[in-house]
């Protein structure tokens, strides 16, 4: 396990009087490898919080350039990193935040090809992207590696964050790409919607690697922004899932 600095113990103080975590648990974050699939409006939030709270590795995989109209809500860059990558931009940022946390950026789309190959050996992969054939994609190699996913998406006023660990699977709850998908672009949202869905979702990983609490497995947490409520439904398998039903 790694060993903590006098400064690491300062950082990380508030963690290690939390009967949940302490210096177990904080062992465990710093052990941790994260990969976060889109660095974009939940992403970003996410892997801000997961830096700050000692996530050893993180790996961040996004093929996009930071534009203008990115920084109503991905708060993971400036305005002086428009045109840069994102992967690179946010290695920055999460490095000056903080440097004891390695940070792996990977420039280039998650695809069918390279899921497998980007996933194996991470501890949990963190999902927040906004198409849903993406999403099919991360979700078939978490299963398919025994890699926990914790899922998180938006669009105008509400959120949603939830936890798959092998069944029920992600394409249990959405079983096909729907046809009239939205996206952020078409149909707008609001901007500290995606650092609410993006803090839930570090969250969640954090839980998931320290042990504490109850991890939203097999959960789905909605969030409706414009009426301040919050509600969690229970995923049920779907005995003909072509990704986790022959898994178990």
């Amino acid at each position: 396990m790694p060993q903590f600095t006098d400064d690491d113990v300062e950082r990380y103080a508030r963690h290690l009087v939390l009967a949940e975590i302490g210096g177990p648990g904080q062992q465990k974050l710093a052990a941790a490898r994260v990969l976060i699939v889109g660095a974009g409006g939940v992403g970003g939030p996410a892997a801000l919080y997961l830096a700050a709270a000692g996530v050893g590795t993180i790996t961040l995989v996004d093929p996009d350039t930071v534009a203008l109209s990115n920084l109503q809500r991905q708060i993971l860059f400036t305005g002086d990193d428009i045109g840069r990558p994102k992967v690179e931009a946010g290695a920055d940022r999460l490095t000056a935040l903080n440097p004891g946390v390695c940070i792996e950026p990977v420039a280039e789309p998650l695809s069918a090809d390279n899921a497998r190959a980007l996933i194996a050996g991470h501890d949990v992969v963190l999902d927040g992207t906004d198409d849903f054939q993406t999403r099919f994609t991360v979700n078939a190699a978490c299963v398919a590696e025994g890699v926990p996913l914790v899922s998180g998406a938006l669009g105008r006023w509400s959120g949603q964050v939830g936890v798959f660990a092998g069944r029920p699977c992600y394409q249990c709850l959405v079983p096909e790409i729907p046809p009239d998908a939205e996206t952020c672009a078409r149909v707008g949202v609001v901007g500290a919607l995606a650092g609410v869905v993006g803090a839930m979702a570090a969250l969640e990983t954090i839980k998931l690697i320290t042990g504490a609490g109850e991890p939203l497995t097999g959960r789905l947490m909605l969030y409706e922004a414009l009426s301040a409520t919050a509600r969690t439904v229970r995923i049920t398998a779907d005995p003909d899932c072509p990704v986790c039903s022959g898994s178990h």
